[in-house]
C-alpha cells in the first residue's frame, strides 16, 4: 500500500502539471471547434433541409451541390484531412502545430457532420406544424426560426454531445501530428518513450471527460425536451 501511494505521489509530481496542461488544451480544442462547427454547420444544415425535394424551397441543383460537398467532407479520414490542411492552417492561424494549428482542420472536419445532424433534426419536424405556420402567413425566416429550429431543438440538443465527443476523439488523432493535448502526450510519452503509466493516465482522463460531457448533455436534453 505504501509503495502504491509512493508511486502515485511520484507520478503526480512528475507528470501532474503536464497532464493538466494537456487536458486544458484538449478541452479548448474540443469546445472551440464544436462552437465554430455549429456556427458554420447550422446554416448549412438549414440550407440542405430547405432546398431538399418536397421542402419549403426545393432546389435540386443547390441540394445536390451542398450534399456533394458535405459527403466529401465526411468521407475523408480526419488524419489525412489534417495533413492536407496544414498549409491552410498556417495561412489562417499562422501555425499548423499546437492548439491553434488544430482548430482549422477540426472545424472543417466537423462542420459537414454537424450539417447532416441539423438537417436530420429539422426533417423530424412534422409537416403539419410547418403547414399551420404557412397558413397564418409566416415568412420563410419566421418558419425557420420560430417553427423549425424551435421544434427541432430537443433533437439538436441530443446531437450536441455526439458532436462534442466526436471532436474530442479527433483531438486525440490530432496529437499524432503535434496538435498538443492529451493525444500528443499519449503519443510522445506512452508510445515513443514506452511509458505505459502515462498512456494509461491519459486514457483514464479521456474516459472521465467523455462521461462528464455525455452526462451534462443528458441533463441539458432533459431540461430542454418538455415532451
Amino acid at each position: 500500500m505504501a509503495d502504491s501511494m509512493s508511486f502515485f505521489s511520484d507520478f503526480i509530481a512528475r507528470y501532474g502539471s503536464l497532464l493538466i496542461q494537456g487536458t486544458i488544451a484538449t478541452l479548448i480544442m474540443t469546445f472551440v471547434s464544436s462552437a465554430l462547427a455549429y456556427l458554420l454547420g447550422t446554416p448549412l444544415g438549414i440550407l440542405l433541409m430547405m432546398s431538399a425535394p418536397n421542402s419549403l424551397k426545393p432546389n435540386r441543383t443547390l441540394y445536390s451541390v451542398l450534399g456533394w460537398i458535405v459527403n466529401i467532407g465526411r468521407s475523408i479520414p480526419f488524419i489525412i484531412l489534417m495533413v492536407a490542411l496544414i498549409p491552410l492552417s498556417r495561412l489562417i492561424m499562422g501555425t499548423s502545430l499546437g492548439v491553434a494549428g488544430a482548430i482549422t482542420p477540426l472545424v472543417i472536419a466537423s462542420t459537414p457532420f454537424v450539417a447532416r445532424l441539423i438537417e436530420n433534426s429539422l426533417q423530424e419536424v412534422p409537416s403539419g406544424v410547418i403547414e399551420a405556420a404557412q397558413s397564418y402567413g409566416a415568412s420563410t425566416f419566421q418558419i425557420i426560426w420560430k417553427v423549425l429550429l424551435s421544434e427541432a431543438l430537443p433533437s439538436i440538443a441530443r446531437s450536441i454531445p455526439i458532436t462534442v465527443i466526436t471532436i474530442f476523439s479527433y483531438t486525440a488523432i490530432a496529437g499524432v501530428v503535434g496538435a498538443g493535448g492529451l493525444g500528443d502526450i499519449a503519443v510522445r510519452y506512452g508510445y515513443h518513450r514506452y511509458q505505459t503509466d502515462v498512456m494509461v493516465a491519459t486514457i483514464i482522463i479521456m474516459i472521465f471527460l467523455i462521461q462528464v460531457i455525455q452526462t451534462l448533455g443528458n441533463i441539458a436534453v432533459r431540461r430542454i425536451d418538455k415532451r
